[in-house]
């Protein structure tokens, strides 16, 4: 058999759907640097799920850790700083990235993965002997988070309260916000994210993209010269057509950027719920298309020689969470034959693993 890869949703090259909608323009002349139609296109119909009138921008760009690096440096003047949950991609995740653009982070404790308003307050209270501390600025949301919970509307709202109420820009990483919104504990829209925040992202990369994020201004007082902020930073591609192209074809009528996003979901259910039915534990709830699976070391070593993941850390002596991830690529078969291996190697009479 050969070894079937869990370790992300991007392992695979993109949607074929993608794929031919970047073949059947090739030849196409259009303006560069993000000026093309299909850009134009591309950024109309995400605008029509973020409600009307909306006012702010869309820019794309290649990767994740650029919609991060672009969106919070634009934002912050050099004595301002970032509040995060501790576990946050930019904190574990993007090697510094965003204090190398000089900003500092506030880490709080995640909550289910998430940060709090109380969280928010006690960083605010413990960071306010100004001018002797970086002044917090921005606070740093992902949905999905990075353990794959999902924020409510009932907890964007609130942190979005307390963000103006406090004067804080609000920003959230998109990374599998497709995932976020297919899931079933969602009950938030594209529209509903817009109003309450200040600028967020949606990730292409991880739903079927070949590469891509489209990043959303909310704002229209930090949408102003954004444009500048892009081509300071490397983010502005000369063929901008590619990721137009792409987004153009995620959120075409219908959008499969849901579908993919769903499909995501489904089998990381499915493979769930078959590592429960092997009587194995979960390290977090299981709501978007990342599983944490709480297996003995033994059985790790054994998945492995089958199936790639990370090995995300020890749970207790002799057992580890491992991370699975589904992708819009996934097969039933696939997940399928992860847990007919697993249920080989969890009875009680067990022989491989010696």
């Amino acid at each position: 058999m050969t070894t079937f890869s869990f370790l992300d949703d991007y392992s695979e090259g993109a949607h074929p759907d993608i794929l031919r909608a970047l073949a059947d323009t090739n030849l196409v002349q259009q303006a560069p640097y993000g000026d093309d139609d299909y850009s134009a296109d591309a950024a109309s119909r995400i605008g029509a799920h973020l409600g009307e009138p909306f006012q702010g921008a869309i820019h794309f760009v290649a990767s994740g850790t650029m919609a991060n690096i672009v969106s919070i440096s634009s934002c912050l003047r050099p004595h301002e700083a970032v509040i995060a949950a501790a576990s946050g991609h930019i904190v574990v995740r993007e090697a510094g990235a965003i204090e190398a653009t000089g900003h500092k982070l506030i880490l709080v404790p995640a909550v289910d993965g998430k940060i709090t308003p109380e969280n928010v307050k006690t960083a605010l209270a413990a960071n306010a002997h100004f001018p002797h501390m970086a002044k917090p600025r921005l606070i740093y949301l992902s949905n999905a988070t990075e353990t794959g919970t999902v924020y409510t509307l009932a907890e964007l709202r609130r942190l979005s309260a307390l963000a103006r109420e406090r004067g804080l820009i609000l920003f959230l990483d998109g990374a599998r916000l497709g995932a976020a919104l297919a899931s079933h504990k969602n009950d938030a829209a594209l529209a509903d994210i817009a109003s309450l925040v200040d600028l967020f992202w949606i990730g292409g990369t991880k739903v079927g993209a070949l590469l891509g994020e489209a990043i959303v201004v909310c704002n229209p007082a930090l949408a102003e010269d954004f444009a500048f902020q892009l081509k300071q930073r490397g983010g502005m591609l000369a063929k901008g057509r590619l990721l137009g192209i792409q987004f153009r074809a995620l959120f075409g009528d219908p959008p499969l950027f849901f579908d993919l996003a769903r499909h995501a979901n489904a089998m990381a259910a499915r493979l769930a719920a078959g590592i429960a039915s092997c009587g194995h534990g979960l390290a977090a709830p299981t709501e978007t298309n990342q599983v944490f699976a709480i297996l003995p070391d033994p059985v790790v070593v054994a998945l492995r020689r089958d199936f790639a993941f990370y090995v995300w850390g020890e749970s207790a002596p002799g057992q580890s969470v491992i991370r699975l991830v589904c992708s819009w690529a996934t097969s039933a078969d696939r997940v399928d034959a992860f847990v007919s291996r697993l249920a080989s190697l969890s009875g009680p009479e067990n022989a491989v693993l010696d």
